[in-house]
């Protein structure tokens, strides 16, 4: 059972950066253009309007798997923030300071940092067409490494 489900892992990390992104996409597409009853915080307005920002533009990034691991450190750095700054001043923990989403989303994030896109990842399409193009070039000969 476990080579079925480590066969499937790329293709359940796949699944899980597309959710998480699309997920952190639409929170910040709620907030900065008021959609899905959000609230449209002022034009430059500091934290709200750039995490808003920050939410939809690393959110689609990680969704499409471009640059994923970029976006995601960015993504699980401004959530971080918004746990830290926002959150934690209220009550020590996330259930007592409201900030179960902030430290999911700084975790998850920050899994896709160290893990990769998985499966379905534009990066990873765009890296196999570019190894395709490469394989048709003429080879340079490489030097041999010495052993030490």
């Amino acid at each position: 059972m476990s080579t079925r489900l480590n066969g499937a892992q790329p293709y359940a990390l796949g699944l899980f950066r597309f959710v998480i992104g699309l997920i952190f996409a639409i929170h910040g597409a709620s907030s900065l253009f008021g959609l899905f009853g959000g609230r449209e915080p002022e034009v430059g307005a500091w934290p709200g309007w750039y995490a808003a920002l920050i939410q939809l533009g690393c959110g689609t990034l990680v969704a499409l798997g471009l640059g994923t691991r970029i976006a995601a450190f960015l993504a699980s750095g401004s959530m971080a923030y918004a746990y830290f700054v926002v959150h934690q001043p209220e009550a020590l923990t996330p259930v007592g300071n409201g900030g179960e989403a902030s430290a999911l989303f700084c975790w998850a994030f920050l899994l896709l940092v160290f893990t990769g896109p998985g499966a379905g990842a534009v990066d990873r399409l765009l890296g196999a067409r570019s190894e395709r193009g490469s394989a048709e070039e003429p080879h340079r000969e490489r030097a041999t490494a010495v052993p030490a």
